[in-house]
């Protein structure tokens, strides 16, 4: 057995245990609904990981996450619905069935054997567009919805989810051939925004937000930079600042609450300045 085959094995042993009889209880009281706020924490703990650069770090995260699809796992080989390496066999058919270009139609197992020709994919915005075609078959012959859309999560961060959506629609040509059409995009919805401004309609200037942030995103996928991360490195920036804002006024004697903007603007200038020369 290999070292990844035993590695997994322990991991599946040590959580049937403690959800055997002689278990934990905190684990045994655990059901699919009591799990999901810790698949979404794991997951933003993964990220946090990759952005600080740690490996380490990266690898304990990694870790915590495997436990929660472990976990669900268990659940359902309980309830005698699936298992862990039904999860696992689940998606190496998928990625074998997606991936004709590399181990041919019909390929079963990830070997050297000669499959038969492998449609020819040049590029990777080729193989997104093949994965496209054959997602959208694998659902029409399990009688899904046909829209090239499905697939998103609803629970997904919104502009992460419009950046998806966006990249979904662009695999079957729905999309500007290059980002002018996309900046040009952004320009209509911002004047619109001013416009539902002037107009006094709350509902109206929310709408248009809405389309002005979706536009964005769109930019950013086509000039390939993810918005999530875009926006989260801002975030970042800015509460950066702004803690230097708050410790100049507290080394300027300042009481909460009572700076001025001017006083306020001249901190985070400061800030911006010395965060420029780094």
């Amino acid at each position: 057995m290999s070292r990844t085959a035993s590695a997994v094995e322990r991991l599946v042993a040590i959580m049937a245990r403690l959800r055997g009889p002689d278990g934990c209880p905190w684990d045994r009281e655990q059901t699919l609904a009591t799990l999901r706020p810790y698949v979404l924490e794991e997951t933003y703990e993964v990220l946090e990981a990759i952005d600080a650069g740690d490996p380490e770090a990266h690898r304990e995260e990694l870790g915590d996450l495997l436990l929660q699809i472990v976990f669900q796992a268990r659940l359902a080989e309980e309830e005698g619905r699936f298992d862990f390496a039904g999860v696992a066999d689940a998606i190496s058919e998928k990625l074998l069935s997606r991936h004709p270009h590399v181990f041919g139609d019909g390929a079963r197992e990830a070997d050297d054997r000669p499959g038969p020709t492998a449609p020819d994919v040049r590029d990777a915005d080729g193989v997104l567009k093949q994965w496209a075609a054959l997602k959208r078959k694998e659902n029409e012959a399990k009688g899904r919805g046909k829209s090239v859309l499905e697939g998103v999560p609803r629970e997904m961060p919104a502009l992460a989810r419009a950046e998806r959506l966006a990249e979904k629609a662009s695999r079957i040509g729905f999309d500007w051939p290059d980002a002018a059409g996309a900046r040009a995009k952004v320009a209509e919805e911002l004047s619109e925004v001013d416009e539902a401004i002037e107009s006094g309609d709350r509902s109206r200037v929310e709408e248009e937000i809405g389309d002005l942030l979706f536009a964005t995103a769109n930019l950013a996928r086509k000039l390939g930079v993810p918005p999530e991360d875009a926006l989260r490195g801002t975030i970042a920036k800015f509460i950066s600042r702004f803690h230097h804002v708050e410790e100049g006024l507290r080394r300027q004697g300042t009481p909460h609450g009572e700076a001025t903007l001017g006083q306020m603007d001249r901190l985070w200038d400061e800030a911006k300045c010395s965060s420029d020369k780094t």
